[in-house]
């Protein structure tokens, strides 16, 4: 089935998708609601039960393996005509045609670099074509991407690991209900408006990623690494919330007496965002060598210390304000148009490392991978271009960034950065 060209792109696209299912299920790290999905697409076709039989025998795995090379074949040989168009080009000529992972026409060689990326190959060895007795997956540790997943921190200072809940109320704080769905905790309303506000902290280490709606209706998506310090009910004139990492806000209107009440969003204490009721993603990693905040939809002010005091940028849908800091000091302040598709990559699950250098691509690793990374000889000059989504083990995704002439060795939960 995998070698069979004359599948419908649909039918590939829906074997791809299989394909991730059946490697996970292998290194059994597939939930309970990822199996029903593969079992019933199992008994669509009596077809479907021979693909996964194949899986077991070691002629239709060399075939696999000879799929993967076609693909590693053909991936260099794109690179290099687009290294080579994008080197004879001259300053004045327009936009290079970009190579992305995620084309349409590599949908073949993708279920089979799928089923090898996503730990098929630690099952059967590479130079054998009959089935390991003992699976090699106990001796090499496949690092998984990250998943939803956070810790609550509750105002008497106690924890709920959302990682682990099931669906349902998982608590009172406040005059609040709070709730997780899907991947997804809410504060509503359960009771009289509190007199003094209390605070709860929803964090997301590395390799975990969470979604909230506040107590007004705010809706907040937090990035690996990243944190919210919130009151449990909205009772102030300003509706204040702090935040370290990554997140992206799409901020409710509020009315108390009939004043609409400000959002604002303190990051870290290096800079404010004071909105509206608007959309916009807030990047304030510390190892970013700059903040940036991003603007979507409706109007913020983003307000920082400068060196002579207070200073404020006024944005417009499309802009980006990018802040180089000497401390908690903007060194410089710059508004430009945003990216909106590369800042809002990782909400839509996906890796965007178009014009990307080698260490911006790596610190995302790490939070999303939860690992560490070391250079065996300093950072390569080296940019990327592609996309790739962010379900797939570690080992895939490095397969893709090693067609741009850099090598990888993966020690534990340290990659290994090579010439």
């Amino acid at each position: 089935m995998i070698n069979d060209p004359d599948i419908p792109d649909d039918e590939w696209l829906a074997l791809l998708r299989a394909a991730k299912l059946a490697a996970y299920e292998k290194l059994d790290q597939l939930p309970a609601a990822e199996r029903e999905e593969l079992e019933k697409w199992l008994e669509q076709k009596a077809q479907h039960h021979d693909w996964r039989a194949s899986l077991n025998n070691g002629e239709d795995l060399a075939a696999l393996q000879k799929e993967y090379a076609n693909f590693k074949a053909a991936a260099a040989e794109a690179l290099e005509s687009f290294h080579q168009q994008r080197l004879q080009l001259p300053e004045t000529a327009g936009p290079v045609s970009r190579i992305s992972f995620l084309r349409r026409s590599w949908t073949r060689y993708a279920a089979a670099v799928l089923l090898l990326a996503a730990g098929a190959w630690y099952f059967w060895p590479a130079e054998n074509t009959t089935p390991a007795a003992t699976p090699v997956a106990k001796e090499t540790q496949q690092v998984m991407p990250g998943q939803d997943g956070a810790v609550l921190t509750l105002a008497d200072g106690s924890t709920i690991l959302l990682d682990s809940v099931g669906n349902g109320i998982v608590g009172h704080q406040g005059g609040a209900e709070l709730s997780v769905k899907d991947g997804q905790l809410a504060y509503k309303k359960a009771g009289q408006t509190v007199a003094e506000e209390t605070f709860n902290t929803l964090a997301t280490p590395r390799g975990r990623q969470f979604r909230i709606v506040l107590p007004d209706g705010t809706a907040a998506w937090l990035n690996a690494a990243s944190s919210i310090r919130f009151p449990t009910q909205f009772t102030q004139d300003v509706r204040r919330v702090e935040i370290t990492g990554e997140v992206y806000f799409e901020a409710a209107s509020m009315k108390k007496e009939g004043k609409a009440v400000p959002f604002v969003v303190n990051a870290g204490n290096r800079f404010e965002v004071t909105v509206m009721g608007t959309h916009f993603n807030v990047n304030a990693y510390p190892d970013e060598p700059s903040l940036n905040t991003t603007l979507l939809e409706g109007k913020v002010a983003v307000t920082m210390n400068g060196r002579g005091g207070k200073q404020q940028v006024i944005l417009k849908p499309g802009d980006q304000a990018s802040l180089t800091m000497r401390g908690d000091v903007v060194e410089k302040v710059q508004v430009r148009p945003g990216d909106i598709a590369k800042v809002m990559a990782w909400k839509n699950g996906v890796f965007d490392f178009e014009d990307a250098r080698i260490d911006e691509v790596m610190r995302q690793l790490k939070r999303w991978y939860d690992i560490d990374v070391k250079y065996e000889s300093g950072v390569p000059d080296i940019e990327f271009v592609g996309k790739m989504t962010r379900d797939i083990p570690l080992s895939g995704l490095l397969i893709a960034l090693e067609k741009s002439n850099v090598h990888f060795r993966l020690e534990g939960r340290t990659l290994i950065v090579m010439p």
